[in-house]
């Protein structure tokens, strides 16, 4: 049997009161020009949580807790390559949230969680949907998703 060739993304979702974390994309080649939460691959012999707080750091500057860490939602991408998505929230972080790769993101910015852009990045849209409605899993790009 063959095994799927899986990548696996992280995912860092912050709320503040009805808010939510989002920077605007640029010079990428996905998402270029879209709104996406803080966000990247894991590495090889890293784990999901420490994957996680490597990116909120390289990101945003924040730095989080591994117990502060909540997973809230997995979704199963397909969208040219298979693609498992860890969504994870923190209540709370030391640090100020700034833009740390400014070639990459013109900037963090709390946004309206009922009123996303319409550029936001269409995976990220339902899975934020899918986090405010309680749901744990969810697919993307499948012909038959349910």
């Amino acid at each position: 049997m063959i095994r799927p060739n899986v990548h696996i993304d992280l995912h860092l979702v912050l709320f503040r009161d009805d808010r939510i974390l989002m920077g605007r994309r640029r010079n990428v080649t996905f998402g270029d020009g879209q709104y996406h939460v803080p966000a990247g691959r894991l590495e090889v012999d890293e784990t999901i949580v420490d994957g996680l707080r490597r990116e909120a750091r390289e990101e945003t500057g924040i730095v989080l807790a591994p117990n502060d860490l909540d997973l809230v939602h997995v979704m199963h991408v397909r969208d040219g390559s298979d693609r498992l998505s860890l969504f994870f929230t923190a209540e709370r972080w030391s640090g100020q949230i700034e833009n740390r790769e400014p070639d990459k993101c013109a900037g963090w910015e709390w946004l309206p969680v009922a009123d996303l852009p319409d550029n936001t990045v269409a995976y990220a849209r339902q899975a934020i949907a899918g986090i405010l409605a309680g749901n744990r899993v969810g697919l993307f790009g499948w012909s038959d998703e349910s």
